[in-house]
């Protein structure tokens, strides 16, 4: 019963605030707040709302454009910014995602794995052990990883042998440290073989 009673006496009495996607309802939202808060506590500034910090978003263009914008952002330096491609794929943890232009806003983990960058001239890629990937509705995709190493950068044989250095740790690790350790060697090496042999 008196569940029921709080349950309607909320549902009159609450105002819902609108997504923060609909920009004019949430700035009228504020403007009441600040009113009402001026009319209640007039000696003391309103607090910010997050509205106040957002930047307005750039607006998806009416038509599809031709290519994607890309930056690959690493933690000491940048592969590339502002690059137009016409293809990027990434080692999502979910499977391998393709981003092309007009993509739908998304943000994806990225595991150890290679990422292909699809231009004109050919195709470039890159061996990433992991990072997020921000693809925006505008046709700009920002990718953010740990390290990224040129494929031909890499020696499958030394590939080879970490894996199979890690490979005997985690048969022989008595801990779960260990095991954790060896296993995150197990997964990045075997990805890495995986990327060197496709």
């Amino acid at each position: 019963m008196l569940r029921h009673f709080t349950t309607r006496l909320l549902s009159r009495s609450i105002k819902f605030r609108p997504f923060s996607t609909d920009v004019a309802a949430a700035s009228a939202a504020d403007d009441a707040f600040v009113k009402a808060w001026r009319s209640t506590i007039p000696n003391l500034e309103p607090p910010k709302t997050p509205l106040s910090f957002m930047q307005p978003r750039p607006p998806a263009p009416s038509t599809l454009p031709s290519k994607l914008t890309v930056n690959l952002v690493l933690p000491y330096s940048s592969e590339f910014s502002n690059k137009e491609v016409d293809m990027v794929i990434i080692p999502a943890t979910t499977g391998q995602m393709g981003i092309l232009p007009g993509h739908v806003s998304t943000i994806a983990e990225l595991k150890p794995g290679l990422l292909s960058v699809h231009e004109e001239n050919g195709v470039k890629k890159y061996f990433v052990s992991g990072g997020f990937a921000f693809i925006h509705a505008n046709s700009f995709a920002d990718i953010i990883a740990v390290e990224a190493v040129p494929i031909d950068q890499l020696d499958s044989a030394s590939a080879q042998k970490g894996l199979a250095e890690f490979t005997q740790k985690l048969s022989s690790a008595s801990t779960d440290l260990e095991r954790a350790e060896a296993q995150i060697g197990v997964d990045v090496y075997s990805a890495i073989n995986s990327a060197l042999s496709g």
